[in-house]
């Protein structure tokens, strides 16, 4: 079998049987809609109301507008295939989608990472929140997310790049990713593996070991708070966050930690869908639907008497 460096692709997909991808079709397209439908408008609520206009939905508005470029990244293509049976994708556009998703789904991570930091400055030093909390500082947090993980996924591309590939061979997934990319190398990858592994434990590890740190800070501070209702208000503020923690890292583990025997299963193809076009559409509607001043900033906006009451 012939190696090459610029290779052509098929995906495979997420089916081969044509009335099941019909099914997939519709059900994703919608799926995708909601999510950019979601995040736009959570975007213009916090845009356009200047009480909102707060660190922590600074941070939010960062991460719906990396949310819509994630869903962007892979939906586009998946629907294509899936409508039109076409999987081909050339070894430069899969380069550029695996660059892009990983650029995004680095961001997701450390924006999750900057919301944690703002919800431990908020409930365990209240009184020098403001002064911590500048708009400048906000603004370096997400000013640095965004250089590091332009950097991390340059590299990564950078090492693809540099590997020779089978010919004409199908990729076992419905976009381009490392690992399955790393199986149709001909070169050897070990090197690339190494420093792939290095890259994932220093952006991937060290945000969640702050969030760990960051959480276990504020459980340890509104354990301190005496009174029931203090402490319920104190966790209200960050609960909306928590959920979006546990649901972005246990799609993230189900997809990447696995032993290298389930690779290709459904079952990291579901997690996969879930990672990729799941959790996107649901961060925006975990926060509108739990907060009440983003609620009556899109009643106001939707002209409409109510919002998930």
């Amino acid at each position: 079998m012939n190696c090459s460096k610029t290779p052509d692709f098929v995906l495979s997909g997420l089916s081969s049987d044509p009335e099941e991808r019909q099914f997939l079709f519709g059900f994703f397209l919608a799926l995708y809609l909601l999510s950019l439908l979601g995040n736009l408008l959570l975007l213009l609520a916090i845009c356009a109301d200047i009480h909102l206009h707060t660190p922590m939905y600074f941070f939010l508005s960062q991460l719906s507008l990396v949310d819509l470029c994630f869903t962007s990244t892979t939906a586009p293509k998946m629907l294509e295939d899936l409508w039109t049976s076409n999987r081909s994708i050339s070894f430069s556009g899969c380069l550029a989608q695996f660059y892009f998703f990983a650029v995004f789904a680095n961001m997701d991570n450390l924006l999750l990472t900057s919301m944690a930091i703002d919800c431990y400055t908020a409930i365990c030093h209240p009184l020098h929140y403001p002064l911590l909390m500048t708009p400048c500082r906000c603004g370096l947090l997400v000013g640095g997310s965004w250089g590091v993980a332009h950097s991390n996924s340059l590299i990564q591309t950078v090492l693809l790049s540099r590997l020779s590939f089978y010919t004409n061979q199908e990729i076992p997934h419905f976009f381009c990713d490392f690992d399955p990319l790393l199986w149709l190398s001909c070169s050897d990858a070990h090197l690339n593996e190494d420093l792939m592994m290095a890259l994932t434990g220093l952006l991937g590890i060290s945000p969640l070991l702050c969030i760990i740190s960051s959480y276990t800070h504020i459980f340890h501070a509104v354990a301190r708070i005496p009174s029931a209702q203090g402490k319920k208000k104190a966790l209200a503020t960050c609960s909306s966050h928590i959920s979006m923690v546990i649901l972005f890292y246990c799609t993230v583990f189900a997809t990447y930690l696995k032993p290298p025997s389930t690779y290709h299963s459904s079952g990291e193809l579901i997690a996969a869908v879930i990672y990729t076009l799941v959790t996107p559409t649901l961060n925006p509607f975990i926060y509108s639907l739990r907060k009440k001043d983003v609620k009556s900033s899109l009643k106001r906006i939707l002209g409409i008497e109510s919002f998930g009451d």
